[in-house]
């Protein structure tokens, strides 16, 4: 009996879950048939399915629009976010969580009160101090900013990992000779590999996805991030009312995400399931 009345319940969870995923997907889906459409197509049919595939979207969208130009410094500020970030959270993690010293509570207690700073509340004493600095339109010190903002909840995530990993292993490497560091890089890195992989993903949404601070941070057009790029190319197209240009620099947009999240789930979901059980 009591697996007969689970059955509905099983029945009614799939559905619920069923009509959640169309509506996440719905709108993906629909997105990506509007970019191929014409102006005509988009206002007169937008639920109809795109009577060819209208490639002068895109074109326009990389050339005119320089979607192209703005994903590629998208591509250079992540990739020097993530590097940044990395170096100093994993070194960062792997004392507090592993190594006793003075201090070392407090540390870690003002590491959590930056989860509870975000950086547009930051924003204009932030850029007053770079403005005198001189740190103004460069890509680098934009990356510095990303990667200074996720380094709280970076160590966070990273310290549950380096607390569950045995110290016997850093003693045998001590008792052979092996610094810290180089404990730290052949022992301790290859073993939280699940939650540098959750960290790098999670990073990654948020870096390329981020608008607030790159629009206030950078100034020259030419190096300018997707996001930003993606709306001025909205403010343009009211104008133009060019719609298919529109829904392929959303696609643009997009595609990265989705791409690295279908590469990467399986091991984002273990990460995650792993941190939560080792914090």
């Amino acid at each position: 009996m009591p697996a007969l009345t689970a059955i509905p319940g099983k029945i009614v969870l799939r559905l619920f879950l069923l009509v959640q995923a169309l509506l996440v997907v719905y709108p993906l889906v629909w997105n990506v048939l509007a970019s191929f459409k014409t102006n005509t197509e988009v206002m007169g049919s937008p639920w109809r399915l795109p009577s060819s595939l209208n490639w002068s979207n895109y074109v326009h969208a990389f050339t005119t629009a320089k979607m192209g130009d703005y994903m590629i410094n998208s591509v250079i500020i992540v990739l020097l976010s993530m590097a940044v970030l990395l170096l100093a959270a994993v070194p960062s993690a792997y004392v507090l969580g592993r190594m006793k010293f003075r201090l070392r509570g407090f540390i870690a207690q003002f590491y959590m009160a930056g989860l509870f700073i975000g950086g547009v509340y930051i924003i204009v004493p932030l850029f007053i101090l770079m403005n005198e600095w001189h740190m103004l339109d460069n890509r680098f010190w934009l990356s510095t900013v990303y990667a200074t903002g996720s380094l709280p909840f970076s160590i966070y995530l990273l310290t549950g990992f380096m607390k569950s990993i045995p110290h016997d292993y850093e003693e045998a490497a001590m008792m052979d000779g092996c610094s810290y560091f180089g404990i730290l890089l052949r022992i301790i890195v290859p073993m939280a590999r699940p939650g540098i992989i959750t960290l790098t993903v999670f990073s990654f949404f948020d870096f390329w996805n981020e608008y607030v601070l790159a629009m206030t941070f950078i100034t020259s057009d030419s190096k300018k991030t997707i996001p930003v790029g993606l709306s001025n190319l909205m403010q343009i197209q009211q104008f133009a009312t060019d719609w298919g240009s529109l829904f392929a620099g959303l696609v643009i947009v997009l595609a990265p995400t989705i791409l690295v999240y279908a590469l990467l789930q399986k091991k984002l979901t273990n990460g995650m399931s792993l941190g939560g059980v080792k914090g």
